[in-house]
């Protein structure tokens, strides 16, 4: 990429053109799914702006102190929430909302009420926030049956019935990645002009990738398919080259280089948590999401990621995502297990 020639490039692929642009393609389309969108980049665009001042937060008095007009001041987690909430219920378009940081699905007033249920993670890694490594928000776009009072089963749909996933992710650069069921694309947020600008159109995970992301320091209480495949990824039988181990700990920067470069993110089940640890409805369904849009797959160790049925909105699940062959190898491991049993 020549990026000095991008320096000076005059036609710039925004994010409101680009959704404008995808609109333009449905003609029925009223725009309801755009402003929704505006609304996601609005809270994306502030939550990025918060983050780069945690570092001087406790310089100048903005975690979880009182600052000099008595106001308690907020942690980022708490703060990325409430933006959230409220960029997606004044954008009018929203119904239902089911965020990581509530125990309970919020439901929108009647008249500021639309067609599409957002689930959320507003900050996802939010305990790295001290130590600089990147977080993210991820997002699912449903709509609602129209004609029906919006109940909770809006929501508790298998991730093949979204819409839209994408996550943010706050970082050396702030990047929103997004699909819209056709493909994925990448916006980095240019903090010159304010505006997310295309520059990773149309990601496509490597067929195969050379890395594996997994925390290793719960191998003592893995199952066995996952055990031997970790096993594989360090000591090749074929006689190819081991796989190279990066774990950050984040899921959004895990899953953004496994997107961009292949291989592999895994997080199993356990003997400590035996239905594995990250939610479904608003971590492990966007990101599975992106990963079928981009070539990859997603599996649980049992079925596809998206084929899952949530009955609970904060549900956990295991998941193995990445490039196609290698959660091809993984999923031979899990049969060949069923098998014998």
């Amino acid at each position: 990429m020549d990026h000095s020639a991008d320096a000076h490039r005059t036609d710039l692929m925004t994010i409101t053109r680009f959704v404008l642009n995808e609109q333009s393609k449905y003609p029925e389309s009223l725009g309801d799914f755009s402003i929704l969108l505006n609304h996601i980049v609005l809270g994306c665009k502030f939550v990025c702006s918060a983050v780069n001042k945690a570092g001087l937060a406790k310089l100048i008095g903005l975690a979880g102190e009182t600052n000099v007009q008595g106001e308690e001041q907020k942690k980022l987690d708490v703060l990325s929430n409430e933006v959230f909430i409220k960029a997606l219920v004044s954008s009018g378009r929203t119904c239902i909302l089911v965020s990581e940081e509530d125990d309970e699905a919020t439901f929108v007033e009647p008249s500021g009420r639309g067609r599409y249920c957002v689930v959320f993670d507003p900050l996802d890694g939010s305990s790295n926030i001290d130590c600089g490594v990147s977080i993210g928000t991820i997002f699912g776009i449903y709509m609602v049956k129209d004609g029906h009072e919006p109940t909770l089963n809006d929501v508790l749909q298998p991730g093949k019935n979204m819409l839209a996933a994408g996550y943010c992710m706050y970082g050396s650069s702030c990047m929103l990645v997004l699909s819209t069921g056709s493909g994925v694309n990448g916006f980095s947020l240019d903090p010159s002009l304010g505006e997310f600008i295309l520059t990773h159109p149309e990601i496509k995970i490597p067929k195969k990738g050379k890395i594996y992301s997994v925390n290793e320091g719960n191998a003592i209480n893995w199952d066995g398919p996952t055990t031997k495949y970790v096993e594989k990824c360090k000591f090749p039988e074929d006689g190819s080259s081991a796989k190279s181990l990066r774990y950050v700990g984040s899921m959004v920067a895990d899953v953004h280089r496994t997107l961009l470069y292949g291989g592999i993110f895994l997080y199993p089940a356990d003997k400590k948590s035996p239905n594995g640890k990250l939610r479904v409805l608003y971590e492990v369904f966007p990101m599975s999401f992106l990963m079928e849009q981009a070539g990859g797959q997603a599996f649980t160790g049992k079925q596809r990621a998206l084929d899952l049925v949530p009955t609970k909105i904060h549900e956990r699940s295991p998941i193995f995502l990445g490039s196609y062959d290698d959660v091809e190898e993984i999923k031979a491991l899990y049969n060949a297990e069923e098998k014998k049993e």
